[in-house]
């Protein structure tokens, strides 16, 4: 915009606007909020709020401790919401010291350019390692290193509220407790691996990934999530 200068200029001073950018503005003339969106041009703030989530893969030495750092928008008012802005993993092992900072910073910048991100969940959650993967503590499958990094961000924009959970709810709860234990008295003692939960030589279910797939009744019925090939 052109500003015509009709008096002597006895002095001046540079502002940068978008340092202090408001979360939300009002205009006095036309009563109208403006609401602040995530994009390239929201400059970082002094202080976000994060999250360290640890990973302990047998694949590493070292476990490795992924930081999810979000910044709140528009707080205070009815539009507040909560998007993650950076992410950093780190580790004592240097080994994959090159391709964690490359993916970082990737996923950094799609964070900043605003938008749905909860695409970066599935796209990380479907990298496989050639040598095979491996299963976590609780008898759930992970593909790969950076499938279980897919899956610490699906938990982070889960408890954010950027995603939906995938919790069951009381019946369903009620329904795999009575499962297990009908399929526990029908085999006797039933040896479970320490912290697993599940029984020992439960398959791996196709649904949730978690080696929880017993035989029951002439099925194969998944004691974590409740899915069978007979309904």
């Amino acid at each position: 915009m052109t500003v015509k200068i009709t008096q002597r200029i006895t002095g001046f001073k540079v502002v940068d606007e978008t340092l202090e950018r408001p979360a939300v503005t009002a205009d006095n003339t036309t009563g109208k909020t403006t609401v602040v969106e995530m994009d390239e041009s929201l400059q970082r703030p002094e202080t976000l709020v994060g999250m360290t989530y640890k990973i302990k893969s047998p694949l590493f030495e070292h476990a490795l401790y992924v930081t999810v750092n979000d910044v709140v928008l528009n707080a205070g008012t009815p539009h507040e919401q909560r998007r993650p802005f950076e992410i950093f993993i780190n580790s004592k092992n240097m080994d994959h010291f090159q391709w964690i900072v490359a993916l970082t910073r990737i996923m950094s910048a799609v964070f900043r350019k605003g938008g749905d991100c909860t695409f970066l969940v599935e796209e990380l959650k479907a990298v496989f390692d050639p040598r095979g993967g491996y299963l976590k503590k609780g008898g759930v499958y992970m593909p790969s290193i950076v499938a279980e990094i897919g899956g610490v961000l699906e938990r982070h924009l889960i408890h954010i509220g950027m995603l939906e959970g995938h919790t069951l709810d009381e019946t369903q709860l009620q329904y795999l407790a009575e499962k297990r234990a009908a399929y526990e008295a029908s085999q006797g003692a039933v040896t479970v691996e320490p912290g697993e939960g599940f029984p020992a030589g439960a398959q791996l279910c196709s649904k949730c990934n978690t080696q929880a797939v017993v035989q029951m009744d002439g099925c194969a019925t998944c004691l974590n999530c409740g899915n069978s090939k007979c309904g």
